[in-house]
C-alpha cells in the first residue's frame, strides 16, 4: 500500500501562496515544510495556487496534498473541497472543519453551545454600517457592550484588520479598518491578559495539546509585522503559568479542536488573565511553519522533530484515502 512505501516513492504536493493578504507568509511556510519533508526523503513540489491547480492536478496528481494556503481559499474550506471531489489525500483538516474554523462567528457559537469560554460578541456587516448610521449604531454598541472592544474582520488571520478600541473616538476607524478585509465584522468584549498559542497535533491517537506558548510583542500590538518579522516579538514556549492552568489550556485546546471537527494540526489562540481565567479567541487549520510560527516552536518544544511530525501525517492522510 502506498501508505507503507518508501519516502522516496511518496509525491508531497505543497499548495502555497494564493491571492490572499498572506500570499508571501504562505510560501514561505511551503519553503520552510518542503525542506522538512524532503529531509525525511519525501518527493516535494511546492505550488503556488492559481487558476491551472485542477489541470496540475489532472495531468501530473500528487499521492498526497499539504494545503498551506494562508486564507481564502486555503482555509475557508474551498480547496479542500476541490482537493476532495478530486480524490487527493488532504494533510490537515477537511472542508467541513475547515469552515467551521474560518467562519468566526461560526465557530464561536459552537464553541459557546459545547460550553467553551470565548469572548461576548456581537456581529455587523458592512452594510448595516451604513443603513442604520454607523455613529448611532457604534454608540449604541458601545453602550450595550462596554469598553475597550475588538474589532476583527469575521474571516482572515495574520492579525490584518484587527483594531483594539480604548474610546469611543477610535470606533469608526477600527471598522472601517476591519471593512477592508472582511464585509462583516466580529466585535468582541476585550479581554486583558496573556496571548497564548496552543498547537494541537493529532499523529494517530486522537489530538494532544504542544506546549503552550506565550506571545509578547516588544513595542505595540501582535499585527502582522509582530508576526513575521524576527526580533519583534518574544515567544515564551513553554508559557509560565501553573500547572492547573496549563492542563486547563490544553484540555481547552484539544476541546476547541474536536468540537470544530478538525484534523492533523491546529493551532488554538486563547487570552488567559491573571487570575488563571481563559478564553478562547479563534482556532486556525492552516497554521504558518516559518521561522517565526507558534507551531513549530511548540513541535520542538514537546521534543519532536518538524520534519517527522509532518511525515507522520502525510502516511495520515494516505492511509486515510
Amino acid at each position: 500500500m502506498k501508505e507503507s512505501a518508501a519516502a522516496s516513492d511518496i509525491r508531497v504536493l505543497i499548495l502555497a501562496g494564493g491571492m490572499s493578504y498572506e500570499h508571501e507568509v504562505s510560501l514561505k511556510s511551503g519553503r520552510r515544510a518542503a525542506d522538512a519533508l524532503q529531509r525525511q526523503g519525501f518527493v516535494c513540489d511546492v505550488r503556488d495556487l492559481d487558476g491551472e491547480l485542477l489541470p496540475a492536478l489532472q495531468e501530473f496528481p500528487p499521492d498526497v496534498v499539504l494545503p498551506l494556503v494562508h486564507g481564502s481559499p486555503g482555509e475557508d474550506g474551498s480547496l479542500q473541497a476541490v482537493l476532495e471531489l478530486s480524490g487527493i489525500p488532504i494533510v490537515g483538516t477537511g472542508s467541513v472543519g475547515a469552515r467551521r474554523a474560518w467562519n468566526k462567528i461560526t465557530a464561536k457559537d459552537l464553541l459557546r453551545t459545547a460550553g467553551i469560554p470565548t469572548p461576548d460578541w456581537t456581529v455587523m456587516p458592512r452594510q448595516a454600517f451604513s443603513d442604520f448610521g454607523a455613529r448611532k449604531l457604534l454608540d449604541r454598541i458601545a453602550a450595550k457592550m462596554g469598553l475597550p472592544l475588538v474589532v476583527k474582520p469575521n474571516s482572515g488571520g495574520s492579525g490584518l484588520g484587527v483594531h483594539a478600541v480604548h474610546k469611543e473616538d477610535d470606533f469608526p476607524s477600527a471598522m472601517m479598518g476591519c471593512f477592508s478585509y472582511s464585509d462583516e465584522a466580529l466585535i468582541e468584549t476585550f479581554i486583558e491578559g496573556r496571548d497564548i498559542a496552543v498547537g494541537v497535533i493529532d499523529l494517530g491517537e486522537g489530538p494532544t495539546a504542544l506546549p503552550p506558548v506565550e506571545i509578547a510583542p516588544l513595542q505595540g500590538d501582535y499585527d502582522y509585522a509582530a508576526r513575521y518579522n524576527p526580533g519583534v516579538t518574544r515567544w515564551t514556549v513553554p508559557a509560565d503559568m501553573s500547572e492547573p492552568v496549563a492542563d486547563r489550556v490544553a484540555e481547552l485546546a484539544v476541546q476547541v479542536h474536536r468540537t470544530l471537527g478538525l484534523g492533523d494540526m491546529s493551532r488554538i489562540d486563547m487570552i488567559v488573565d491573571d487570575a488563571g481565567g481563559i478564553q478562547v479567541l479563534e482556532a486556525n487549520v492552516a497554521p504558518g511553519t516559518t521561522e517565526t510560527s507558534l507551531l513549530p516552536m511548540a513541535i520542538k518544544a514537546a521534543d519532536r522533530d518538524f520534519g517527522e511530525t509532518l511525515a507522520t501525517m502525510v502516511r495520515q492522510a494516505l492511509a486515510r484515502s
